[in-house]
């Protein structure tokens, strides 16, 4: 089942949270994808002490796939992330595509 979402305008600076009530930082940006009229991505922007800075290894923020969305509403809600993600180099992790 998809999460809907009436505005992107709805998703920007919402504190995002695993579904384990991990607190992750704030939605700072959202990828679309224009021709099927979806979202593809939220940005979200690490908040310093956060569960999702320790799992990041120093990164400034992190791209979750709108798979991995499990509700917008007064926050965000996203799938647990457990595991450090591999160095890449980049300043922003990525999350791999969560197919259903």
């Amino acid at each position: 089942m998809g999460v809907n979402v009436n505005s992107v305008s709805q998703t920007y600076n919402k504190d995002v949270f695993t579904d384990r009530g991990m607190y992750c930082g704030k939605v700072e940006d959202v990828e679309c994808d224009l021709k099927r009229f979806k979202l593809r991505s939220l940005v979200v922007k690490s908040a310093k002490g956060s569960y999702v800075s320790s799992v990041l290894a120093g990164r400034r923020g992190l791209i979750v796939p709108f798979s991995m969305v499990e509700a917008v509403g007064d926050v965000v809600l996203i799938k647990h992330i457990t595991a450090p993600l591999p160095e890449d180099g980049s300043d922003i992790a990525t999350l791999p595509e969560i197919k259903h």
